[in-house]
């Protein structure tokens, strides 16, 4: 392909990319994969070139464009050699025409780059949410020890006991140890909450969240497969993929619960306990986790459109659902045990703010004190952030029951 075919197939990805990002479609790594399994013309080198030009024009704007066109002629004023490509040739894209649109840079669309400076997050640390973020490993414990693991590449030792980082783009999808469950792919951030879990050999853990299952497997590997642990989730499509996981991980779960959104007791009432503990109930559980669902504004170093899909009415829904399963939670804890509540997000309301909020609706409970290798306290709990920390975003709180 030459570059200006490239160039104008990337703003007909661009385009697709919107259109998704407004009707809540496909996200942009799947509407790129089909298009290049859709289109094997397109070499490697091809592929290589259109992928980084859409993220990089996604990036580069702000609000959500009004074209493709519009976001790589945004791309185009902070890289003026990609002009050229506006030639009209054939594939191509057509030439410039005088006041065409371009798309507004920034952070995010303004509201939401509001939401983020107050809740500290603006200048070098909002602008580092959009940066292209490294690959992150750990070392799965009940296989392998990072100190003697053999990799095709030796990887920078990263400040938790079993992780490990590559460049951005490394192929560790190929590598055999990936193959075998001695690697699970988990950002350095991910990693740090799963210690703060502090989950022990002989606890009873409960991942409420539990998606496909990477912090429960992390979790797997901390208690050295004693105990009693249990993966629940809504998401039957995300939980089908936990048994296998965990199957190539050698790690044993006590069970894997689908949950009825609303009515998650009703599916784990074997661990609520008595009903007559106060309020919260009597629950069984040495520790919940929460990795509630949220913004995933922590995130957009790996998915920069996810900024384009959220609003005001949808931040409302997460937190509302947040707050939520933090009440369930409650009643899973037994009496004196913790309760870890994950946002991979920067904004206080999903963050500092819903921790505040749990503690102030339960009393007796209380935030307890970290000290973890990243990071900065925020609130009743602790944050890590891109800029900083060199991590996705996240906001972390643990909880202790009465």
């Amino acid at each position: 392909m030459t570059p200006s075919a490239r160039v104008g197939t990337a703003i007909e990805l661009l385009d697709a990319i919107i259109a998704a990002a407004r009707g809540q479609g496909a996200p942009a790594d799947r509407i790129l994969a089909e298009w290049f399994r859709a289109n094997r013309f397109a070499g490697s080198g091809d592929r290589r070139a259109i992928r980084e030009l859409v993220y990089r024009a996604i990036r580069a704007c702000g609000p959500i464009p009004q074209t493709g066109r519009a976001a790589m002629l945004r791309l185009a004023e902070e890289e003026p050699d990609l002009l050229a490509a506006f030639d009209g040739s054939l594939h191509g894209p057509a030439p410039l025409a005088e006041g065409e649109p371009v798309a507004a840079a920034g952070v995010a669309p303004a509201w939401l780059a509001e939401r983020l400076a107050a809740a500290g997050i603006d200048g070098p640390e909002a602008h580092a949410l959009l940066d292209r973020a490294p690959l992150d490993i750990r070392v799965n414990a009940l296989k392998a020890e990072r100190a003697t693991i053999a990799l095709p590449l030796p990887g920078e030792r990263l400040p938790t006991p079993q992780g490990l980082r590559f460049p951005a783009g490394t192929p560790v999808d190929r590598w055999d140890a990936l193959r075998d469950g001695l690697l699970e792919v988990q950002d350095c951030g991910s990693q740090i909450a799963c210690e703060a879990v502090a989950a022990r050999p002989g606890e009873t853990v409960i991942d409420l969240c539990a998606g496909a299952g990477g912090k429960t497997l992390a979790l797997a590997a901390a208690m050295g497969n004693k105990g009693v642990l249990i993966a629940a989730d809504t998401d039957r499509g995300r939980l089908s993929r936990l048994r296998p996981r965990a199957s190539r991980a050698g790690a044993e779960l006590g069970d894997v619960v689908l949950l009825d959104p609303g009515r998650e007791l009703e599916r784990l009432a074997q661990w609520c306990g008595q009903d007559g503990d106060g309020p919260d109930g009597g629950g069984r559980a040495d520790a919940v986790l929460v990795d509630a669902p949220c913004s995933g504004t922590g995130t957009w170093r790996r998915n920069p459109e996810a900024r384009w899909r959220l609003d005001p009415a949808g931040l409302d829904r997460l937190v509302a659902l947040q707050r939520h399963l933090l009440g369930v939670a409650a009643r899973l804890v037994r009496p004196g045990g913790r309760l870890v509540y994950v946002t991979c997000s920067l904004l206080d309301e999903e963050g500092a703010g819903q921790a505040e909020a749990f503690l102030a609706a339960h009393p007796g409970w209380r935030g307890e004190p970290l000290d973890l290798p990243l990071g900065t306290p925020r609130g009743p709990g602790w944050r890590m952030t891109p800029a900083r920390d060199g991590s996705d975003g996240f906001f972390i709180a643990r909880l202790r029951k009465p």
